[in-house]
């Protein structure tokens, strides 16, 4: 179906459709820009909540656990369709929407160029009309005249009052005027042919190509249209499969979170290495004898501290003994044995044991990643050395020099900070030493070491050593001196608490038993005891009330 054929008497609705048809593209670029407004905005967001849920340095160790790390994933996806959105948005922008701007243009440059021929020809037609219309109205107005000079000649030749001349007269104007009534005639019926010849033209030829120009553009509008449409399916189509991609590593991430892992982490995170307190061994006051009363009637006076934690040990002497575990904390009114952890130290000895293995390990790790590091720099720096060498154009080797021996001495101090730390890790996995008396003190299997006094002749307060025992049952250790020392008592005590004895070189009491002072506090939360039954061994002196001898 052609416009100019169906549409020949609609030339204005036509021109009016057209202006709507361009005005609606222009609509559609302004859905296109806004719509990759909101895709951007959306990704922004999308990117920007991510960013604040990303795990900070601080919250490091929390995220070893599946399910942070599990979250981690997911958010990465929620990023990576972020992304896509961008690419939907930036496709829009760079695609549709800029081929709807040219389009635009053109159409509107058409359309005027269209119209414009379509007016000037409609003049042409209007101008033809007025034509027309003069030739016709002069010919009207001849053709009457020319009658009234035939009216009046016949008059005057009927009148036989009028002289001759006047009749010739009126028969001489009768002639002119019928004479210019056939000129008019002829005129009208010249512009009259002209009129309808380019009428028949206008209409089915000139007016028609103008339509049919002007569908043709409305068409190309159209099919750009549907194009566009298809565009931004065709763009929101393609991020699809990524999009999906994203969601199955959602669904991945996921399935990675392992309860049972998680709680293993928690353990290994956690998990100080000492052993569960046994059970509290009952103890027979009665086989205490006379001791235990005179010791009753010496210390009856002493006020009970009100806070465990915190010793009542009066002590003219604090040397440090090194190697113990030392103070004792409280939960919920019961006293507990803990480490003492101020500073942390070098060795991480401070820690329990399990923890300080980990700690140990994770510093071995680092350490090795720095002489990678710097092995292959140092590579580098040789392989850069040899081409100048071999070139000396490209620059001069001996300026490498300083780099070679500055990257020597920092895989040395590694090297030397490595063979510590494997020391240190040594050790905490139960290397063995021996004590002053040759017997051997083993840990526990979790680490924990027990206290342990060596003493040589004249010198009766030496600092207590931990002592360590070997996990494969290596033999080889450091001997540290010989002999027994005999230790004198130096005061007497009454324990606040019972305490269970877990570890070697500590003795086990009940609560409100007494003791002889061997050892006072040297500063580590220890104290020598002998009990009753002459067993001798450390016992936590926040747990028990001293009192110590005299000398006069």
């Amino acid at each position: 179906m052609s416009w100019g054929t169906e549409l020949w008497d609609q030339y204005d609705n036509v021109g009016v459709h057209t202006q709507k048809g361009i005005d609606f593209c222009e609509k559609f670029t302004h859905f296109l820009k806004e719509r990759s407004a909101v895709e951007l905005e959306y990704a922004r967001n999308l990117k920007k909540l991510v960013k604040n849920f990303q795990p900070k340095k601080r919250e490091e160790d929390e995220y070893q656990f599946t399910w942070a790390k599990g979250f981690v994933d997911m958010i990465k996806e929620v990023h990576d369709i972020a992304g896509q959105h961008e690419v939907i948005a930036e496709s829009l922008q760079g695609t549709v929407y800029k081929d709807l701007q040219n389009l635009m243009t053109e159409l509107k440059q058409d359309r005027k160029k269209h119209l414009q021929e379509g007016a000037r020809l409609q003049e042409q037609l209007r101008q033809m009309a007025l034509s027309l219309d003069k030739a016709k109205k002069t010919y009207e107005k001849a053709f009457k005249e020319s009658e009234r000079a035939l009216d009046n000649y016949r008059k005057a030749d009927a009148d036989i009052n009028l002289s001759r001349a006047d009749v010739e007269k009126q028969r001489i104007i009768m002639n002119q005027k019928a004479q210019q009534c056939e000129d008019c005639k002829n005129e009208y019926a010249s512009v009259l042919q002209q009129f309808n010849s380019h009428q028949q033209e206008h209409y089915h030829t000139a007016m028609p190509m103008v339509f049919q120009q002007l569908q043709e553009m409305e068409t190309k509008r159209i099919t750009k249209m549907k194009d566009c449409v298809l565009q931004c399916a065709e763009i929101e189509k393609s991020v699809i499969p990524i999009i999906n991609t994203c969601i199955e590593g959602m669904i991945k991430a996921a399935g990675s979170v392992n309860s049972a892992q998680d709680s293993k982490l928690v353990i290994d995170k956690y998990k100080s290495g000492f052993p569960i307190p046994q059970d509290v061994p009952f103890e027979d006051l009665s086989n205490m004898g006379g001791m235990v009363d005179n010791q009753n009637n010496s210390t009856s006076n002493k006020q009970t501290p009100s806070n465990p934690m915190k010793p009542s040990t009066v002590s003219s002497k604090q040397k440090k003994r090194g190697g113990l575990f030392g103070l004792f904390g409280s939960s919920k009114g019961k006293p507990a044995l803990l480490p003492v952890v101020d500073d942390q130290k070098e060795d991480f000895s401070d820690l329990p044991p399990n923890q300080r293995r980990r700690k140990l390990q994770q510093k071995i790790d680092l350490i090795k990643k720095d002489m990678a590091k710097e092995t292959a720099e140092r590579e580098g720096i040789l392989k850069l050395k040899d081409v100048y060498v071999s070139n000396p154009a490209l620059g001069d080797p001996n300026m490498l020099a300083e780099k070679v021996e500055e990257n020597a001495q920092k895989l040395d101090a590694l090297q030397q900070e490595l063979l510590k730390y494997e020391g240190y890790l040594a050790e905490c996995e139960g290397k063995r030493r021996h004590s002053a008396s040759g017997d051997s003190i083993h840990s526990s299997d979790s680490g924990h070491h027990a206290p342990h006094t060596i003493s040589t002749p004249g010198t009766p307060h030496q600092q207590p050593h931990n002592v360590y025992a070997p996990i494969d049952g290596d033999e080889d250790g450091d001997e540290f001196g010989e002999g027994d020392v005999e230790f004198h008592v130096i005061g007497t005590c009454r324990a606040l608490y019972p305490f269970e004895a877990t570890n070697e070189g500590s003795v086990p009491m009940s609560e409100n038993e007494e003791m002889q002072i061997l050892e006072e506090d040297q500063g580590d939360g220890w104290t020598r005891v002998r009990k009753v039954d002459g067993t001798e061994g450390f016992v936590p002196s926040s747990y028990v009330q001293c009192h110590y001898l005299t000398s006069d």
